[in-house]
């Protein structure tokens, strides 16, 4: 057992006690508290606000190389203790400790990566229409950003809504996950210690009611926001209401094509990692496998084999493959959809069975499903868990119109050897991210993140593509 971490939010620079009648609990071992969670309102959001609206101007008037001095020497802090961050992020939200780890780096890179980018905030040159007279166009920062986080990337999507924000001379309010709040608490920390002045990054631990005022605040300028649909589609009336500028990312069902051409190992491989690392909590997972019928037995044979082959387990184990879900609700509604996939006509070639191990955790057995119609409720909506359905399809025309037929639009990928096949699929997948011969899931953090229909609203996050949301463009009229 490990020392129980007693949080605080963070307004001002300073930690700030409250009630403390939360708890996170590991879902590894639920015995486990992992830390003891304060509770906070609309009077912290209120504190939280003004704070960064107080910080706003001497940050915003900050040399660039102020800014990205302080984003550097975090990324330097957060990549020294990745392993022992990385660990915090296991215990807490069930990512193997190589995940862990890796989404710790991550998150430095990201850091790093923005430092630079407060460097190379430009603007343009034009020429006027009238004799005499130059146009400038520049980039300022907006003003104080409210920033709502999910529990699946509990320290890399902090980073990447945090970092462009106050390298582009903005000041934050960030609400993290309620099941992951240590280790969002960690990186907030770690960039005070970097330097970061006073008000410039606030955080504010609770419930959805910390939400709701952040998105309500008259003081808050923009809203990012990453979780579900439902709950976007409030944040983002809640922000129009009040005309402030709001990002939304709220996840995907993303298909995979195997055309009859592709190599069937890669094939395999490809949809193994898209499908079931990190338990299948990621936006981006390929939660649905469109095959072709001359390849679809022998790849649902042989991912069948893999799946069941993979070991479920304490996530800081280092022989574990694949950790818990992250909290018993998550845990259920996985089974539920195994359930309803069954009765629907689906048929479990692997997994789907209820698992008791060893400790008292929210595991889920990995589970692929076969002979499931386009339109089952397991092809349109989200489960955000280890579960993946295949649909048998004739050719590349029928994988092209399911592939595009739902609601969602995050990210699409196939697996083909037809040079034909991966242009055409580039051009006519709707999805902002395509992949060709890798997984769906696994994205760079220097270039744009972001879907089309449901899955996004607004400009992209991650990036040069950050800029188009944290700054706004200023245009300037001078005559000889």
């Amino acid at each position: 057992m490990t020392d129980t971490l007693e949080l605080s939010h963070w307004i001002g620079g300073e930690k700030v006690a409250g009630t403390r009648p939360g708890e996170s609990l590991n879902p590894s071992d639920i015995r486990e508290v992992v830390a003891r969670t304060p509770q906070g309102g609309a009077a912290e959001v209120d504190q939280a606000v003004a704070a960064a609206r107080a910080a706003f101007g001497p940050w915003a008037d900050a040399s660039p190389e102020v800014r990205s001095d302080v984003l550097d020497r975090a990324g330097t802090l957060l990549m020294e203790r990745r392993e022992v961050i990385g660990r915090l992020l296991s215990r807490e939200e069930g990512k193997t400790l190589a995940e862990g780890i890796g989404e710790t780096a991550r998150a430095a890179r990201i850091l790093k990566f923005f430092a630079g980018e407060a460097l190379r905030l430009h603007g343009q040159n034009l020429a006027s229409t009238r004799p005499g007279v130059e146009i400038q166009t520049y980039r300022q920062p907006v003003g104080v950003f409210g920033l709502i986080t999910p529990w699946n990337f509990p320290i890399a999507i902090p980073a990447w809504k945090i970092a462009p924000a106050i390298a582009f001379g903005n000041t934050v309010v960030i609400k993290p996950a309620g099941p992951t709040p240590a280790t969002a608490e960690a990186l907030i920390a770690i960039l005070h210690e970097a330097g970061l002045p006073k008000g410039v990054v606030n955080m504010v631990i609770g419930d959805g009611d910390v939400g709701r005022a952040i998105v309500a605040h008259p003081d808050v300028d923009g809203i990012s926001f990453t979780g579900s649909q439902k709950v976007g589609a409030g944040v983002a009336e809640g922000a129009m209401k009040r005309q402030a500028r709001v990002q939304l990312e709220m996840g995907g069902k993303n298909p995979l094509i195997v055309m009859d051409d592709a190599d069937l190992d890669r094939a395999v491989n490809v949809a193994l990692d898209g499908s079931f690392f990190a338990t299948g909590q990621r936006c981006t997972a390929s939660s649905r496998l469109i095959v072709q019928d001359g390849i679809h037995d022998r790849f649902v044979a042989a991912l069948a084999e893999k799946v069941a082959s993979l070991r479920v387990g304490d996530a800081l184990d280092p022989s574990t493959q694949m950790g818990p879900a992250v909290t018993e609700a998550q845990r259920d509604v996985s089974y539920d959809y195994i359930d309803i996939a069954a009765s629907g006509g689906g048929r479990v070639v692997a997994g789907g069975q209820r698992l008791s191990l060893d400790k008292p955790g929210w595991y889920v057995q990995p589970t692929l499903i076969v002979d499931t119609l386009p339109d089952a409720r397991i092809n349109n909506e989200e489960v955000f868990g280890p579960v993946a359905s295949t649909i048998r399809v004739a050719d590349f025309e029928e994988a092209m119109t399911i592939a595009n037929g739902v609601e969602f639009g995050l990210s699409a990928g196939i697996v083909t050897q037809s040079l034909k096949h991966a242009r055409e699929f580039q051009r006519r997948a709707r999805a902002g991210m395509t992949m060709v011969n890798l997984a769906t899931a696994g994205v760079d953090y220097h270039v744009p993140f972001g879907g089309t229909k449901k899955s996004s609203y607004g400009p992209r996050e991650q990036g040069f593509a950050a800029a188009d949301f944290y700054t706004q463009i200023k245009t300037s009229y001078s005559a000889s």
